[in-house]
C-alpha cells in the first residue's frame, strides 16, 4: 500500500460482505442495496482499491450497470424495503394461528 493510501476503519467487516457478495449469482434485493451502499462508502475514497475493484466486478458479474443498480435501489427503497426487516418478520410469533380453531 503507497502512502497516500488510507485505511477505512469498517474495511474487514466491508471486505467479508463484498467476498460474500461476489459469490452471489442471483442477488436478492438486500445483495443490491448493500453494495448500492458500498459503492456510495468507497466513491472517492483514498485507498480500499480492492473492494472498490471487487464491486465493479460484482456489478459484471449481475449484468448490472452502475446506473441500473441505482434505479432497482431506488425502486426498492420505495417499494418499503428496510434493513434487516425480512429477518424481523421471520422470526416474529409462534406460526400458530389460534383465531382458525373451531370453538367449542
Amino acid at each position: 500500500m503507497s502512502d497516500d493510501q488510507q485505511v477505512h476503519p469498517l474495511y474487514a467487516t466491508d471486505r467479508d460482505l463484498v467476498d460474500r457478495l461476489l459469490a452471489t449469482t442471483s442477488p436478492a434485493e438486500a445483495d443490491l442495496v448493500e453494495t448500492g451502499r458500498l459503492l456510495m462508502r468507497y466513491s472517492g475514497f483514498p485507498g480500499a482499491h480492492d473492494l472498490q475493484d471487487d464491486l465493479q466486478k460484482t456489478l459484471r458479474l449481475w449484468g448490472l450497470s452502475r446506473e441500473q443498480l441505482n434505479e432497482r435501489c431506488r425502486a426498492i427503497w420505495s417499494g418499503g424495503f428496510r434493513p434487516g426487516a425480512e429477518a424481523a418478520e421471520q422470526s416474529v410469533g409462534s406460526g400458530f394461528d389460534t383465531a382458525d380453531q373451531d370453538s367449542p
